[in-house]
């Protein structure tokens, strides 16, 4: 069903009202933990592992492998959807249902603790230099810290927080908004096995390729979305450029490695002026990328906190699409 479409409410409350309720608790508690109870996405990743250790053993041909990892996507996609489901009918059946989805809900998006990670870096590169910055920066990239110098330690964190804008925030609402509860527990499976085996390694290319797949499919129309949302962000933003915004990221998105997310990171990158992407060391890897944006590659800690700017006005244009479709029902 499209949640969107629908004309009645959930005990009272629209579902639109329920994202717009789960942005703003996660807003003010993001990061939110509960120490007897393990995160939905660690429970998710848990399930993904032991998949893999059954599954994914070397000795199979890279077809009995692929054939195991697209297993591995329907089952968990559709367990997580059937999840959803049953949150959804709680919230249809009982009173005080809403409250369980508008909770689980705030704990699958991102905002308020992407924020507090990227803002590390800087407050790491600012205080500490750059071996703590690059201590700050291994929680949030996958690339190796040793080959970054302060430049790139800037770089890398703007760049994860575009791209996880459009993964950890515009997507999550999105499919929430469109299908509800099964729709984002569904798109947090699809995302969350993409993170652990979406890899074009030896051991995950074949294992792995049906989630990377299906992960692209599902950010296809997000991560345009999200490019959107900071583009118009540049223009709140202090010292953003929301013109050289939008020409970028229609130039240089197809340059990127990515097919999604080239979107968000080109618009950030034309918003500050940078340069972003270009070549990267993994640690078992060596990504040879063009660069996104025709500014300067030296990016500092100072223009992390611009950055973050530019995202906290693009995470209130996401809230405000969702605000526009809920009063025009």
């Amino acid at each position: 069903m499209f949640v969107f479409g629908l004309p009645g409410s959930v005990q009272g409350f629209d579902p639109l009202f329920l994202v717009l309720a789960a942005l703003a608790l996660e807003a003010v508690a993001g990061g939110l933990r509960f120490p007897s109870a393990p995160h939905p996405v660690g429970i998710i990743g848990s399930l993904v592992a032991v998949f893999d250790r059954w599954l994914n053993r070397e000795s199979s041909s890279e077809g009995v492998r692929f054939v195991f990892g697209g297993m591995v996507v329907l089952i968990v996609v559709t367990a997580c959807g059937g999840i959803g489901w049953g949150v959804g009918w709680l919230t249809r059946a009982q009173p005080f249902g809403w409250g369980i989805e508008l909770v689980l809900a705030a704990l699958l998006i991102s905002q308020r603790s992407l924020h507090g990670h990227v803002r590390a870096v800087a407050d790491a590169l600012e205080n500490g230099g750059v071996e703590e910055g690059r201590m700050a920066v291994a929680h949030i990239v996958g690339r190796d810290p040793a080959s970054l110098d302060c430049h790139g330690i800037a770089r890398a964190s703007i760049e994860s927080c575009a791209e996880n804008f459009s993964d950890g925030v515009v997507a999550p609402v999105f499919w929430y908004a469109l299908f509800g509860m099964p729709g984002l527990l569904a798109y947090k499976a699809v995302n969350t096995m993409d993170s652990m085996i979406g890899y074009r390694t030896p051991r995950y290319r074949a294992f792995g390729k049906a989630a990377a797949r299906l992960d692209d499919l599902l950010n296809l129309i997000p991560a345009r979305l999200a490019g959107l949302l900071i583009s118009l962000a540049a223009i709140a933003a202090p010292s953003a450029h929301p013109a050289a915004a939008v020409r970028t990221m229609l130039r240089d998105a197809s340059r990127h490695g990515s097919v999604n997310a080239g979107w968000p990171e080109g618009a950030m990158a034309g918003s500050l002026g940078l340069a972003l992407a270009g070549p990267r060391s993994y640690p078992n890897a060596v990504a040879e990328d063009s660069w996104i944006g025709g500014g300067t590659p030296d990016a500092t800690a100072g223009d992390i906190h611009r950055a973050l700017r530019v995202y906290v006005f693009a995470c209130l244009f996401n809230a405000a699409w969702v605000a526009a479709l809920f009063m025009l029902r």
